[in-house]
């Protein structure tokens, strides 16, 4: 099933910039610079990200329940996981403890997001690579042609499991995109029998196709030589960084609620923290050429787009949450995950695993984990109960964050006595996951472009360096530098360039 790879034509290019734009297969917009020397080997490279959201200042004013419904606009891909960090967050502001069964269908809802999103991403973003090949026609690197390559009968059963994902969601959360269900200390609607039965026949089914999945990385990636060597390329996709995720009191992966661990480059504690603590620990960077905010660790420092101790650089995300647990609370889960461990152990892996390509197959163990936690979920009958609305209190400041499929994702509110929002700040998966992606994209970019020598799978091997970490860059944009980031060529009638100027 697995596609070769290809070995397609390099040739020599005489330019100094090399410009990836649009880069592909990732949600909203992007773009890849790289910079060569006299000798055609790479001085540097940047992710550039030039569309900007705003969310951050114009919901200031707004009465804070409504914040649930306007920030998970930010995105059509992952408004689920906006929905339920900014839920948390209101349950912080209002200090209401949700009712037992709030958090169930809460959870339940964010299992089919989980399912949902990484189905998406997995085969429609990422399989391209894998199953064509990275140096396949790019016509051909699709959704389209993974359907042409795997057959008709797989893709189907592709979009109709990642259609339960959102089913669940509907149910659940009222909407299957953009949902309107949060309220502090619970949620708005009450579940049936007759829906939760539906939810359960769909959850069954997902858990057998999470394990076809797992099964499908091992015939198509894991068994095929050439991509073992890619992920183990540690001069092309090898970063040792700082990992953060969320995880339960015993340490175990949760998507939905739990402290937030750190670990270093060697897996050892770095900190552990609560929603609330969150800016003991990060802060904020910005450049001036992206509309993309760049966090790292406060105890460290920013000292730029550096690897090792002594950068305050970390990764989140399946990778990240694979490197601070210590395992899943689910059966199939966690025995890919000791599956996991030992293979990287038996290559010589001790420790977090830096492999920057190995994002996929955590995304793969993950969704293994989600679809069966949304059977459990969707098994237990007390989640139709009318107990879904807890009491609340005057409003205040307070936090949420949960483990959006791209990484953590928190929400910061202020209000003031009357519920109107003073202050808001978002940290996305994404803009977490933004300085350790332009470090990545520059290593490949150094590692792969040798004397100006380019061709398109060349290139699109550079892409994988960013595609694995599933950017939203919809999401992530939030920086406001006091202007846009512009640059203006002046050429003459004939096309030739007379100068450029930028404000960068």
């Amino acid at each position: 099933m697995a596609g070769p790879i290809i070995n397609d034509t390099a040739v020599k290019t005489k330019e100094r910039k090399i410009s990836i734009d649009p880069i592909t297969r990732l949600e909203g917009h992007g773009k890849i610079e790289i910079f060569l020397n006299d000798a055609g080997d790479v001085a540097d490279a940047y992710l550039q990200v030039p569309e900007l959201r705003g969310f951050e200042r114009f919901c200031i004013g707004r009465h804070v329940m409504e914040l649930p419904v306007l920030t998970n606009r930010l995105c059509g891909v992952c408004p689920a996981a906006h929905h339920m960090a900014s839920t948390k967050a209101l349950d912080a502001v209002f200090s209401a403890e949700p009712t037992p069964t709030a958090k169930k269908l809460r959870e339940l809802f964010y299992m089919g997001q989980y399912t949902h999103s990484h189905i998406a991403h997995f085969y429609a973003l990422a399989a391209p690579d894998f199953v064509l090949g990275p140096s396949a026609p790019s016509n051909k690197r699709n959704v389209l042609g993974v359907v042409d390559a795997v057959g008709v009968p797989i893709g189907a059963e592709v979009i109709k499991h990642r259609s339960y994902g959102q089913k669940v969601q509907e149910i659940v959360g009222g909407r299957a995109t953009h949902p309107v269900f949060g309220l502090p200390g619970g949620v708005s609607k009450q579940i049936s029998e007759e829906e939760r039965a539906q939810m359960e026949e769909m959850a069954k089914s997902c858990v057998e196709f999470g394990k076809f999945t797992v099964k499908l990385f091992h015939d198509v990636v894991l068994a095929n030589k050439d991509y073992l060597g890619l992920i183990l390329n540690q001069d092309a996709y090898y970063l040792d960084s700082y990992y953060m995720g969320m995880v339960d009191k015993n340490n175990k992966s949760n998507f939905y609620d739990g402290d937030i661990r750190v670990v270093d480059q060697t897996g050892k504690e770095f900190a552990k923290f609560k929603p609330s603590e969150y800016l003991d620990v990060i802060a904020e960077h910005v450049e001036p050429w992206t509309y993309m905010k760049m966090p790292y660790l406060k105890k460290v420092g920013w000292k730029g787009f550096v690897t090792g101790p002594s950068s305050g650089i970390y990764r989140v995300g399946p990778l990240g949450r694979i490197n601070v647990c210590t395992g899943y609370t689910t059966p199939l889960a966690q025995a890919e995950y000791e599956v996991f461990k030992k293979t990287v152990k038996d290559l010589g892996v001790t420790g977090p695993v830096h492999h920057t390509l190995a994002f996929h197959w955590a995304r793969v163990i993950e969704l293994q984990h989600a679809t069966e936690r949304m059977l459990e979920l969707a098994s237990d009958k007390t989640i139709t109960s009318p107990d879904i609305r807890g009491k609340f209190n005057p409003p205040k400041e307070g936090v949420g964050i949960v483990e959006a499929p791209r990484g953590t994702l928190i929400h910061h509110y202020a209000s003031d006595k009357d519920g109107i929002c003073t202050k808001i700040n978002m940290i996305v998966a994404t803009t977490n996951n933004y300085a350790a992606i332009n470090t990545s994209v520059k290593q490949a970019a150094k590692a792969l472009i040798k004397g100006g020598m380019v061709s398109p799978g060349l290139l699109n091997k550079v892409e994988m360096a960013f595609r694995c970490y599933d950017p939203c860059n919809s999401c992530g944009t939030h920086a406001l530098n006091g202007g846009p980031a512009l640059e203006v060529t002046v050429k003459r009638k004939d096309g030739t360039v007379v100068g450029t100027q930028r404000n960068f």
